[in-house]
């Protein structure tokens, strides 16, 4: 069964999706309604969901605004608004698809087989090892929809969070994008050179050329990239690094 959740300030804009939803009913199921954002984000976490329709107009904060707040997740998300300007920004906030209201039954359709194509993919990519399991092993297996890349962890320039994907920066340059949460590499990375820094990204402590003071300050990797170390995170990276000095 496929859970969903709405979040849209109109009660009317909800209600009207959560009827059109119910044609849906045999296999999709409303787990949730919110009309204040404030009020989603403290309960959203708690509820294990497959999608979001999210509304991108709302008060206090709109919904990338939203997204950004809520940090890390696995949702996917669909926007639905009577805005067409965002387009651009749903794209780069990797939304599964993009909504006009009033919403079309045809539209709204192929957006249900889009999500049910979605769920049906990583399904299959959750049964791949991400890690292989003997800790000698210095090779990750990062599952994508064309396959499986095998990549060394010392090619492993630094990984950023990207909404519930994680995009994969190496040494060569290029560039590996997974749908899966920072946090589950951050687990399978421990004890190894790669560290989490910020709330968004793990770098490489071998390919850091230098560190600026600062609050938290920000380090330099060797691709000429500045990120920023978060205050808390700081004293576990001066360990790191300069624990041989």
């Amino acid at each position: 069964m496929i859970k969903a959740i709405i979040l849209d300030d109109e009660i009317r804009g909800s209600g009207l999706l959560q009827h059109k939803l119910q044609e849906f009913q045999e296999f999709l199921l409303v787990a949730a309604v919110f009309n204040d954002p404030q009020e989603a984000l403290k309960q959203i976490p708690n509820i294990e969901a497959d999608v979001l329709f999210l509304d991108v107009e709302m008060p206090f904060m709109n919904g990338f605004e939203f997204l950004e707040k809520i940090g890390q997740f696995d949702f996917e998300v669909i926007f639905v608004t009577a805005y067409n300007i965002y387009t651009l920004d749903a794209l780069k906030a990797n939304a599964l698809d993009y909504l006009l209201k009033p919403v079309n039954n045809e539209e709204l359709e192929l957006a249900i087989r889009k999500l049910q194509n979605r769920i049906t993919q990583k399904e299959k990519l959750k049964k791949v090892d991400l890690i292989e399991s003997r800790p000698n092993m210095a090779r990750i297996a990062l599952p994508t929809a064309e396959g499986i890349h095998l990549v060394k962890r010392d090619d492993i320039l630094r990984v950023e969070a990207m909404s519930n994907y994680s995009i994969f920066y190496l040494s060569n340059l290029s560039k590996i994008i997974v749908s899966r949460t920072l946090k589950e590499f951050e687990l399978l990375l421990e004890n190894t050179q790669l560290l989490r820094i910020n709330r968004s990204v793990i770098v490489n402590l071998d390919y850091i050329v230098k560190y600026r003071k600062g609050e938290g300050g920000t380090v330099e990797m060797l691709d000429g990239s500045e990120i920023e170390v978060s205050p808390s995170k700081k004293k576990q990276l001066m360990d790191r690094l300069f624990s041989t000095f």
